[in-house]
């Protein structure tokens, strides 16, 4: 071998030797793998979906028509302003670091990530695809806030609040969940969301709504929907979306990907049949309304569970959510006389507590970290019943931090700017008086 070959077998070996040192796939013991990725893209693109237009349809169908405009801007704001600051700092704060309440600076403005970057938390796909799946979750529960105070908080108001919010509230839950924080340590079920995307979401639009006070003409007035085909659409994406949302979760794609898929849909079956069956027995007939808010709460309660559990619990979940959130949304809403506009809390809140809570009777794959277990359940149907009572833990958790802290910045945006709109703009509608547009 002449001196040339020899150097150049030298730097050869020597670039080997840097690449497998600097490789974070090597260094975290996982390795890229083409179908988990594959799934895991098309997982993140129908969950962005699911608010851009799913959630702004859903929502801007079930407002008057002055005001769609302006409803569909919060969804479509809050995945522009959340994408921005998540990369900024939000996946970072949540997804790095070991800290119990919160996570490290390691990956501001997702410094150190390259193509073969690997997340120990999903070692199968690229972290930067990782970045982006759990982006869209971030999105769409600052986007779900903005139902409770449809057709009266200030468009101004909302992005501030909404920056706020996903800073103070989403990423330190998300952290203590799904990050390695302390609720995770403790050993709480949450596979897609429960705590924090509905849960979370929930209890800050209940807490919004309260703060800003109902609508003018609640209770007096028709405030009927605009137009319901446009709900109807918007509940088929966000159908679709859920798919992504719990299966993907699985971050792979494998077995309990499936089982979630299979959970999750029939859930949403079995609410809308409950919510519908329900309201023709005590209104005579069943609304369109009622369907999509039936299957909506199906899906959002089978979220914490999907992960976990055989796909006849789905439809025992989404009957117990049909039921409850049918209740909450009607006989209680009344009893209190707040205006959560798009019952926010009556259909994710209460959905979220309600399926966190079976999550921990039903869960048949929890003491499980690897997502092609076989299946024994360890919940209060086989004798745990410790897993519900750190299943009440995490929901108590989540509510406190969430009610709390919304409220908390709700009135520092008030002391710097009007939350709602005036008598004259909302009366006028909030396309004309944020926005200048307004649908003919």
């Amino acid at each position: 071998m002449t001196a040339v070959s020899r150097r150049a077998w030298v730097r050869a070996l020597g670039s080997m030797l840097f690449a497998l040192m600097a490789s974070p796939a090597i260094a975290q013991g996982g390795k890229i793998d083409g179908a988990d990725t594959a799934w895991m893209a098309v997982a993140t693109a129908i969950v962005l979906m699911m608010t851009i237009p799913g959630l702004a349809l859903f929502y801007a169908g079930m407002v008057r028509k002055k005001n769609v405009l302006a409803t569909m801007a919060q969804s479509l704001a809050a995945t522009a302003l959340v994408s921005i600051l998540w990369t900024a700092f939000g996946y970072s704060l949540t997804f790095t670091g070991d800290g119990a309440w919160i996570g490290s600076a390691d990956r501001l403005l997702l410094r150190g990530i390259d193509v073969d970057s690997i997340s120990a938390l999903a070692k199968s796909i690229p972290e930067a695809l990782f970045v982006l799946y759990q982006m869209t979750f971030a999105i769409i529960t600052v986007a779900l806030v903005a139902g409770s105070v449809a057709d009266r908080m200030r468009f101004s108001a909302f992005m501030l609040f909404s920056a706020l919010w996903l800073t103070f509230v989403y990423v330190p839950v998300a952290h203590w969940v799904w990050g390695g924080g302390f609720l995770g340590r403790a050993g709480l079920l949450d596979f897609a969301g429960g705590t924090v995307v509905h849960i979370n979401a929930g209890a800050a639009g209940l807490v919004a709504a309260l703060i800003l006070g109902p609508r003018r003409g609640y209770g007096t007035e028709n405030l009927a929907p605009f137009d319901l085909s446009m709900a109807v659409v918007g509940t088929g994406l966000l159908w679709v979306g859920w798919f992504g949302f719990n299966g993907g979760s699985a971050l792979g794609a494998n077995s309990r990907a499936a089982m979630a898929i299979a959970a999750t849909h029939l859930a949403a079956c079995a609410g809308a049949l409950t919510w519908i069956a329900i309201e023709w027995w005590s209104r005579g007939k069943p609304s369109v309304l009622g369907m999509v808010s039936g299957a909506v709460a199906g899906l959002g309660t089978i979220t914490p569970a999907s992960g976990f559990v055989l796909p006849w619990h789905g439809i025992v979940i989404g009957i117990a959510a049909g039921a409850v959130c049918f209740y909450a949304c009607t006989t209680v809403k009344r009893m209190y006389k707040y205006d959560d506009s798009l019952d926010v809390f009556g259909v994710h809140g209460v959905g979220g507590v309600t399926g966190t809570l079976l999550c921990g009777v039903f869960a048949t794959a929890a003491l499980s970290a690897s997502p092609e277990a076989p299946l024994g359940n360890p919940g209060l149907l086989e004798g745990n019943p410790g897993q519900v009572l750190i299943q009440i833990y995490g929901i108590a958790v989540t509510l406190v931090w969430s009610g709390v802290v919304t409220a908390v910045l709700l009135k520092a945006v008030g002391a710097l700017m009007p939350l709602r709109a005036s008598h004259e703009e909302e009366r006028e509608g909030l396309d004309i008086s944020f926005h200048g547009e307004a649908l003919q």
